[in-house]
């Protein structure tokens, strides 16, 4: 039951019911609500800042991780880049200087990776600093390691390339002589079998008897097969790329073929004495370059120091050559 509340008027000297106006009544009700809406007001503020939501505490608790193992990170890049550091070193400095190519300068790879587009920048992960540190560093890591893979190709070509220059390099000697006195003749001047006055001998005299095989030195294809009038008899001449070229003469019998691909080692012809020969033997040049050099010094594939130098005495010796 609502209480009736009077009042005593002073004027009428009695007590009459006292009656709130209704501006009041309303100024009250507003009064309340703007106090409603201001400690609510401040409620929420004090909740929002040392109460979290749900949301909140996991993404603080995301961030607590990633800050607590940034550093873990940041070690982890430093190593990588590290070993990229060795890696392009031994790239520059080792690899490349094996297979006798230019370094790659440093400015090279910097203007490759400016330019590369593999690896996409995916800063709209987040804004925060530690995102945009960790992104940096793990895109340039990544484009390091994208041109230092295609600089590996390059050398795996190398590779196959060098494999076929050493296989195309004269390296053993075209007749079997593992008593090392099959030598009868070195290169240099020597004196003519025929003529008897010291001449140019362009290559090394095997002698060995009719019929003994006679093997290619170095991987190649065979130029010319035949009779030579220019007194090599039958001979057999085989290029062999990168400069290189050998000539095997007074054949008994030719085995080769022009145009044919052949291997070192296998057996081209047989050991005669056609041409302007003296006696059964095989006489070898090897041309670098258009220019017949030594052929001692390409024999390094089946010889020991020590058979070397025996041989290369005996080569040295001034004597008759056969041819």
């Amino acid at each position: 039951m609502k209480k009736i509340k009077y009042y005593y008027n002073t004027h009428t000297l009695r007590y009459e019911k006292l009656e709130t106006p209704l501006r009041v009544r309303l100024l009250r009700v507003m009064g309340f609500l703007m106090a409603s809406a201001v400690t609510g007001m401040i409620i929420v503020a004090i909740t929002f800042r040392y109460i979290d939501s749900p949301k909140e505490k996991l993404l603080r608790q995301q961030y607590e991780d990633l800050t607590q193992n940034y550093s873990i990170f940041q070690e982890r890049l430093k190593q990588l880049e590290l070993q990229m550091d060795e890696i392009e070193n031994r790239d520059n400095t080792v690899y490349r200087s094996i297979f006798e190519a230019k370094p790659i300068p440093d400015s090279a790879r910097i203007r490759e990776m400016e330019k590369s587009k593999e690896v996409t920048l995916v800063q709209a992960m987040g804004e925060t600093e530690l995102i945009k540190s960790m992104t940096g560093q793990l895109n340039n890591l990544a484009l390091r390691i994208a041109y230092q893979e295609k600089s590996f190709n390059e050398i795996a070509n190398m590779v196959k390339n060098k494999e076929k220059l050493l296989a195309s390099i004269p390296a053993i000697q075209p007749v079997s002589n593992k008593n090392l006195n099959r030598i009868a003749s070195g290169f240099g001047y020597r004196i003519d079998p025929v003529y008897k006055e010291r001449r140019a001998h362009m290559g090394l005299d095997f002698s060995a008897p009719q019929g003994t095989p006679i093997y290619a030195t170095a991987d190649g294809v065979v130029k010319d097969a035949g009779f030579n009038t220019g007194g090599y008899g039958n001979r057999v001449v085989i290029g062999h790329g990168y400069g290189y070229e050998t000539l095997y003469g007074h054949m008994y019998r030719i085995k080769a073929r022009v145009g044919q691909s052949v291997k070192r080692g296998e057996v081209i012809g047989y050991v005669g004495n056609t041409g302007k020969s003296t006696g059964p033997h095989c006489h070898y040049e090897v041309h670098k370059n258009g220019i017949a050099v030594d052929p001692i010094y390409y024999f390094y594939n089946d010889l020991t120091p020590a058979q070397f130098d025996r041989i290369l005495k005996m080569a040295a010796a001034s004597n008759q050559s056969f041819d």
